[in-house]
């Protein structure tokens, strides 16, 4: 492994929109697996450990996928700069679902209206969430791509509640201070 393999590889991280598994950055590099193991491996170290604290960057592996993001620290001032990739209606309905989990479509248009019914159709089509035919309605959960591609630790819908939760009391938090 050379430093030339070493700045792909981190480059690959550094603009991929979401984790990437080792064949994905294989088929985008067309460097060998082996290599790309150890390079990510070397990279983790860099950045977790050597640098931990000269950089806000670190590199995190999701199941079998691997990111560079934000330090957990340094989200609340990154954010306020960062476009989110989902409209802020969409994003909404994925709140109420992240947090009602597992809820029914119909319940879910109970408390946001039929809009819904796009906003779900949309969020299965980029596997946010997963719905099931549940009778006459649908039952609707985060699958695992949504703690992943927001950060959260968790898979776990009572802690994906916890962290939606400390989410909004802090935004309110902060609402209430600009008052």
């Amino acid at each position: 492994m050379g430093i030339k393999e070493k700045r792909i590889i981190e480059s690959v991280l550094f603009s991929a929109s979401k984790p990437v598994s080792i064949n994905e950055i294989k088929d985008a590099t067309d460097l060998p697996p082996k290599t790309i193991k150890d390079t990510l491996k070397t990279l983790i170290e860099d950045y977790n450990v050597e640098r931990k604290n000269d950089t806000s960057m670190e590199i995190v592996k999701a199941g079998n996928k691997y990111a560079m993001q934000v330090k957990k620290k340094y989200i609340d001032q990154s954010v306020m700069i960062a476009k989110p990739d989902i409209h802020s209606n969409l994003l909404k309905t994925l709140a109420l679902i992240a947090f009602h989990q597992p809820v029914k479509q119909s319940n879910l248009r109970r408390m946001a209206g039929p809009k819904i019914y796009d906003h779900v159709d949309e969020l299965t089509s980029m596997k946010l969430i997963y719905s099931k035919k549940h009778g006459s309605t649908e039952m609707l959960t985060t699958t695992k791509l949504f703690p992943e591609y927001f950060g959260i630790d968790t898979t776990k819908s009572e802690e994906i509640r916890d962290f939606l939760a400390k989410k909004v009391i802090g935004s309110i938090s902060k609402v209430k201070d600009q008052e």
